[in-house]
């Protein structure tokens, strides 16, 4: 556990401190992926919910090459955050393991070669990834560091059918724990507020995913996004999403951390995108070290922290 003196939860950027002594900084890649929920081998359309494109920095594009987003994307971060030092090269947009295992390797070893890159995330499905890839992966690991981030998104499997995930949880689940089994380290990303789901649904969960092998955990709200089929579903049918305003959303995360695993390390409460591709609440356009920040003062008033409430 890598509990912070200055937090009440287990924190991302600790977690780094604590593997490579001081802060350490994502870049984002698009290295041209595409998706089998997408096309056609497991649907089309994606997920419902699914714009890649609000995620994307602007020196994330395909059509330029590993190395020019990586030294762009530092050049970017340095102004941001001057205290890194260190990168990490984040396959980002799409499934980030959906191509035969040689293209893979060349993909990955292209970050290698740029100076400042200590290790690469990859940010994938929990149904593209099998043993062949997880043992290279793991030899990998030997001289770089390795993450795998798998889009999990629900532990219910009626929300990950209706927003067409193309999954079941059980699949996330396998994985997850094969993954752990070969020693990488291991991310989740949840959706709060999928159309169906109750807040009670959404705390419970929170005892599912502290059953988990994962390292780390990133949270975010459910945004709606113009042109998605969800925005479409959302304007037909408003009373079935459960959009949480700012502070019921403030004291549902806390409720969430004080009922996790207070092991796994939280990357994110929430998230962030250009206002420009929102068609939900206001607030959603803030800064995230905005939310942050009042998340963290509402642990203090309350005196609670991560894992208060985790029963092992």
């Amino acid at each position: 556990m890598y509990l912070c003196p200055m937090t009440r939860y287990n924190s991302y950027s600790q977690y780094f401190k604590s593997l490579f002594g001081s802060r350490v900084q994502k870049i984002s890649i698009d290295a041209g992926f595409s998706c089998p929920n997408r096309d056609g081998k497991i649907s089309t359309g994606g997920c419902t919910f699914c714009s890649n494109e609000a995620f994307n920095p602007s020196y994330c594009r395909p059509e330029k090459s590993i190395r020019q987003q990586i030294e762009e994307g530092i050049e970017f971060h340095k102004r941001r955050y001057r205290r890194a030092n260190q990168y990490l090269a984040y396959f980002q947009p799409f499934s980030n393991t959906y191509k035969p295992h040689e293209e893979l390797k060349s993909i990955y070893q292209q970050a290698f070669g740029v100076p400042g890159i200590a290790g690469i995330v990859i940010g994938t499905r929990p149904d593209l990834v099998d043993e062949p890839l997880l043992h290279y992966l793991n030899e990998l690991q030997k001289t770089h560091y390795i993450m795998l981030e798998y889009g999990v998104e629900s532990v219910y499997d009626e929300t990950l059918k209706r927003v067409n995930r193309g999954h079941d949880f059980a699949t996330a689940k396998k994985t997850i724990e094969l993954t752990a089994r070969y020693g990488i380290p291991c991310g989740g990303h949840f959706i709060f507020g999928l159309p169906g789901e109750t807040k009670a649904m959404m705390l419970d969960a929170a005892d599912v995913i502290s059953q988990l092998p994962l390292t780390t955990v990133k949270f975010h709200q459910s945004q709606i996004f113009k042109g998605t089929k969800m925005a479409e579903e959302y304007h037909q049918h408003p009373e079935a999403f459960h959009l949480f305003n700012l502070e019921e959303y403030i004291d549902f995360v806390i409720d969430f951390a004080e009922r996790l695993n207070p092991d796994i390390v939280i990357e994110r409460f929430a998230g962030e995108v250009p206002p420009r591709y929102l068609v939900s609440e206001p607030w959603m356009k803030l800064r995230y070290d905005e939310v942050l920040s009042r998340i963290e003062k509402r642990m203090e008033e309350r005196d609670t922290w991560q894992g208060r409430l985790f029963q092992s």
